[in-house]
């Protein structure tokens, strides 16, 4: 995103005029890369989150004394039977987790997104 940023008209403008590079990276280039990072970094908490709780659950994560949702989920499975809550609410912790995180990254790339204009009546 910031090369092809770098290659835009307002960019070859304010070159022109004389503004400096580092101004335009924060005037004009970092403001366009923005929405991209904001996604690719809530999405990449996202990642760790279900990683982390997915190799919990196989037993491959972190230390048996350290209480994580996967581990909890994998506890409550030999108890599927008779305490479902067991296995149903980690799951839908990790869920809601998941959906808030990528939800708070959609928004601020809407709130952030400078290439997006209302019109105003």
């Amino acid at each position: 995103m910031v090369v092809s940023s770098k290659e835009e008209e307002y960019v070859e403008a304010a070159r022109k005029v004389g503004v400096s590079d580092i101004r335009i990276m924060w005037r004009h280039i970092l403001p366009n890369a923005a929405a991209p990072i904001i996604v690719l970094a809530t999405v990449s908490v996202s990642y760790a989150i279900l990683g982390e709780a997915t190799l919990s659950f196989l037993g491959l994560g972190v230390d048996a004394s350290t209480p994580t949702w996967g581990l909890i989920l994998a506890d409550g499975r030999s108890f599927i039977s008779r305490a479902w809550w067991l296995g149903i609410f980690p799951g839908l912790a990790i869920m809601l987790t998941v959906l808030s995180i990528n939800f708070i990254g959609d928004a601020l790339r809407d709130f952030l997104d400078v290439r997006e204009t209302t019109a105003v009546d």
